[in-house]
């Protein structure tokens, strides 16, 4: 399987361009116009340059308002022709896209238009180059791959085929089944984009809101198993439009796309066997189990700022690393590591950032299974020394610079904390039972790579992204969670650094997880545990509890109790949810603590503009900026 990339797709000259695009692995490039015109030197040298990076040019694009022309417009369209497959015979390929025309002097026809390409088929023949027709969504008379197929397929020239793009045929609504139907030797060629439901004009969606596979919301892999079913055995492209990637880090936009082309077509690979692709071995998709522990990297006043408020949440120090200045403390299922090392990961992050979770352990099926599909995906592993009766943990390089590490119980990789703690039981605590889940925030603009990270290595879902209000802006938010939320993590993507969000973003110089939310089954008999032992809550204003007074049906002397212990509140159709928040330390890194009663799978987003305002308010009285 040939993997391929539209330069238009990512950012950057030409060159930085190809340097990303080979670096990731792709085999070919479909080269842009613009990207050609826009660089300085012939068509001959871009056509050197490509090869020279190991890249084929696997599809020259776009030839523009062809077919149907009257007189002399068609004449002149077919001049252009001739002098594209000049071009292409100086750049090195042989295949070229032409888009169904939105010229306003086009007429309708099929017969007309497979004309027109039957005539341009023997001149391509001639020149040794091959057209394919593209079905534009919001084409003028043709927009539908099924009208381009009819007129290829009338046409019948072994060198006019078919070019099939996944958000044209998606975006309209079109069944991707019929493609099933088309012979494979006669589709020329694939461009693979994903993309968010949005409802607007078909071109404008097209032109700005294109992600890559995995990161929107429509059918692409029942696309892709059409398309193979069909026989199809040319190259998978990506032809991404994306104010967002244009903006962003050509090589990041790159590994994307490359990951998201390995992911889908070993989605379409298990989907349908008897489909034979020439893939790397991977694992399917790993299931987890929920967070195993949460590692902070601190040192000195802060690590023992950070192990008081621990002890304040019920926390109890249960081992010592046998080889490092490392402790573990624990009630429940609930682990919290404080490392104090000066060298390795610990001691960059620190150095880096101040107290900062480096490291996020997770438990999983087949830990093993995790870093092999991550290595087939592009996913950079992790590793350092092992010192004297440590065990070798398998782990990936996660968001920010952070590690995960991955525990399963088979492999006996469990045992760690006996085996390197000496942790022999687990604390009483104040009720604390578990890491309900982790909050990571990111710039804006890292949010679709982040989702596609996890959702294409581990067997995690994605919500519908939501926005949370902050006094100064607005935070996305989206959630990815395995089946029955054993893992849940909250993306949390800032684009302003006036939110709190995008604050601690800048005061952390790009720290990941910003809060750990930890699970109890009794949250008042926990709080009243904590409050015993100095726990101090965020404090929430009257006005909160007047207008849950309002909102739902609480007694009042339960009310009462929620705002003595400052407790948000919210609700479903399924059940009801309790929480509230430690005060933040060391650069905005907070705990929050909550119920889930019956079946509420939320995060309580209504209380999440009441909640920053608190914060912020409490900065401020703090004498610490609030923008």
């Amino acid at each position: 399987m040939k993997t391929s990339i539209a330069t238009v797709s990512i950012s950057g000259t030409l060159s930085d361009k190809l340097e990303a695009i080979a670096a990731t692995g792709y085999d070919g490039i479909e080269i842009f116009e613009q990207d050609f015109i826009a660089f300085d030197g012939s068509p001959r040298d871009v056509g050197r340059m490509v090869r020279d990076h190991g890249l084929e040019i696997t599809l020259f694009q776009p030839f523009r308002d062809f077919e149907g022309l009257p007189e002399p417009y068609r004449s002149k369209a077919f001049d252009r022709a001739e002098r594209k497959f000049d071009l292409m015979g100086e750049l090195g390929t042989d295949l070229v896209l032409y888009c169904s025309s939105c010229h306003p002097k086009a007429l309708g026809g099929i017969d007309r238009a497979a004309d027109d390409f039957a005539e341009l088929g023997e001149r391509a023949a001639a020149r040794g180059m091959r057209v394919g027709y593209e079905a534009l969504a919001w084409g003028k008379h043709v927009n539908d791959h099924r009208d381009a197929w009819e007129i290829v397929r009338r046409a019948d020239h072994p060198n006019i085929g078919l070019i099939l793009d996944s958000f044209h045929t998606l975006g309209r609504g079109i069944d991707p089944e019929t493609i099933r139907r088309i012979p494979g030797d006669k589709i020329f060629f694939i461009q693979l984009a994903d993309a968010p439901k949005i409802d607007m004009d078909l071109l404008y969606w097209s032109r700005h809101f294109r992600n890559m596979p995995g990161e929107g919301d429509l059918s692409v892999q029942a696309f892709m198993q059409a398309v193979m079913a069909a026989g199809y055995a040319g190259p998978i492209s990506l032809e991404i439009f994306n104010d967002q990637f244009r903006g962003g880090s050509t090589r990041q936009v790159a590994r994307d796309g490359y990951r998201s082309l390995i992911a889908l077509m070993d989605d379409v690979r298990r989907a349908e066997p008897e489909i034979k692709l020439d893939l790397p071995k991977m694992p399917a998709r790993v299931g987890v189990d929920g967070v195993s522990f949460v590692e902070f990297a601190t040192r000195g006043a802060e690590a023992r700022s950070l192990e008081d408020l621990l002890r304040t949440m019920g926390f109890e120090r249960s081992g010592r690393h046998r080889n490092k200045a490392v402790t573990l403390w624990q009630q429940g299922d609930a682990r919290i590591v404080v490392n104090e090392e000066t060298e390795g990961h610990a001691g960059t992050a620190f150095n880096a950032r101040g107290t900062t979770v480096c490291d996020i352990g997770l438990a999983v099926e087949n830990a093993q299974a995790v870093t092999e599909r991550a290595a087939a995906l592009g996913t950079g592993l992790f590793s350092q020394p092992i010192g004297p009766g440590e065990l070798d943990i398998p782990a990936i390089r996660g968001l920010s610079g952070s590690v995960l590490h991955f525990i399963d119980e088979t492999s006996g990789l469990g045992d760690v904390w006996e085996v390197e703690f000496g942790a022999e039981r687990v604390p009483a605590g104040a009720g604390i039972t578990r890491i309900d889940h982790l909050a990571q925030t990111m710039s804006y603009e890292d949010m679709l790579s982040w989702t596609l990270f996890y959702t294409a290595l581990f067997d995690m879902q994605k919500s519908p992204m939501v926005d949370v209000f902050d006094p100064d802006g607005l935070v996305r938010s989206q959630v990815v969670e395995s089946p029955g939320g054993a893992l849940r993590l909250t993306l949390n993507g800032a684009d302003s650094h006036r939110t709190l969000a995008g604050r601690f973003l800048s005061e952390t110089f790009g720290a990941s997880v910003q809060h750990v939310a930890l699970a109890t089954d009794d949250i008042f008999a926990t709080l009243d545990r904590l409050v015993e032992r100095g726990f101090e809550s965020l404090p929430m204003p009257q006005n909160y509890y007047d207008d849950l007074a309002a909102r739902f049906d609480i007694a009042p002397d339960l009310l009462e109790r929620m705002q003595s212990l400052n407790l948000l509140y919210d609700q479903d159709d399924r059940g009801a949810f309790f929480q509230t928040y430690s005060r933040a330390f060391a650069g905005g890194l907070f705990f929050e603590i909550l119920q889930r009663e019956a079946g509420y799978t939320g995060f309580g987003a209504p209380n999440a503009p009441f909640r920053i305002a608190a914060q912020k308010r409490l900065r401020r009285a703090k004498g610490v900026p609030g923008r």
